[in-house]
């Protein structure tokens, strides 16, 4: 049976279909309660996505969604593991997260283990040391993801990459990212309201529709005096860019520059890297990124070599130094 994913104007606009195009109910009822929940499309296509994968698999199963197990989630990640190119951790774990969600959310409990026993108990109590230890428990098989570690653009790449571009468009696209941190769909859903250009600050709406006002350097302020973040050429010329156009956007200056790992979300990264090494207190730099968990944010206090080589040369040079011996 050959299944496909389509984009309709129903209730969650994501939908499975087989090849009669049927709906497969069960994965477009979670869809559309997630949908009723006010899920960002891009959240809803991604869940779409891993549910699309998984059902591909389990459709050659003799079990229905009810009889799954812990078993069953195994016997997938083997299958996934055996694919070429492989998988990241990360892609593996979020579709295990996701099946478990529909689990939980036609049946009540979480999925039962079968012939297979992941769970993991463990004693946490508060980080500052008060109250007494209390129970975690952590269910379900996960890979284990290798940490995440924050590689910024070199001062020297952002010049290149930052001189090919010659429209206020683009200067305001790449600005937004590097000297204030915005997502990439965080610029393309920006407003001619948001920009209180007179104030210099600027409105951004955030994972999870999250608000936050961000102050407006002046070197980007100059140029959204004549910004309008628009399509400039081809059949959508004067429509709001989207997210295919600013792909070929990076991909274009890419080649032009030469800077390969120039990507919207590097520069964000840079940007972030950027205001540590300045010296910014991490409760601001979480408010600047709009990241909802601090652990977040420290990942970009993890320095590069040439970071820490600078920083033991001005701790060198500031230590006390060693009163001279006597003279005898």
């Amino acid at each position: 049976m050959k299944l496909a994913l389509v984009h309709l104007s129903a209730t969650c606009p994501y939908r499975l279909l087989d090849d009669a195009d049927h709906e497969i109910a069960w994965a477009n009822d979670f869809l559309d309660a997630q949908h009723l929940r006010q899920l960002s499309p891009r959240s809803l296509r991604a869940y779409a996505y891993d549910l699309l994968h998984f059902a591909r698999w389990f459709q050659s199963r003799p079990q229905t969604l009810s009889e799954i197990t812990e078993s069953t989630l195994l016997d997938y990640v083997r299958h996934q593991l055996s694919q070429r190119p492989q998988p990241t951790p990360q892609t593996v774990n979020h579709r295990l997260t996701v099946i478990r969600c529909v689990y939980r959310f036609h049946y009540g409990q979480e999925i039962p283990s079968g012939h297979s026993h992941f769970q993991r108990k463990w004693s946490t109590r508060c980080p500052l040391g008060y109250g007494r230890p209390h129970r975690a428990v952590a269910f379900g098989l996960r890979l284990r993801q290798p940490r995440r570690v924050i590689q910024p653009l070199a001062a020297e790449q952002v010049a290149k990459f930052w001189a090919s571009f010659r429209t206020f468009r683009d200067l305001a696209v790449i600005g937004l990212m590097l000297l204030d941190g915005l997502r990439s769909c965080e610029v393309l859903a920006l407003q001619l309201e948001d920009l209180k250009l007179a104030d210099a600050l600027l409105h951004v709406l955030g994972k999870g529709k999250k608000q936050r006002t961000l102050p407006l350097p002046g070197e980007i302020l100059e140029v959204l005096q004549s910004y309008l973040l628009v399509s400039l050429k081809g059949r959508r010329r004067g429509q709001p860019m989207t997210p295919a156009g600013l792909r070929s956007l990076f991909r274009h200056h890419r080649l032009r520059s030469e800077v390969r790992t120039a990507n919207p979300h590097r520069f964000r990264h840079t940007f972030g890297a950027d205001m540590v090494r300045a010296g910014i207190s991490l409760p601001a730099l979480q408010h600047l990124m709009g990241h909802s968990q601090i652990h977040t944010t420290l990942l970009y206090v993890q320095l590069a070599p040439s970071d820490v080589w600078r920083e033991y040369a001005r701790a060198v040079a500031n230590r006390s130094r060693l009163p001279s011996p006597p003279k005898i």
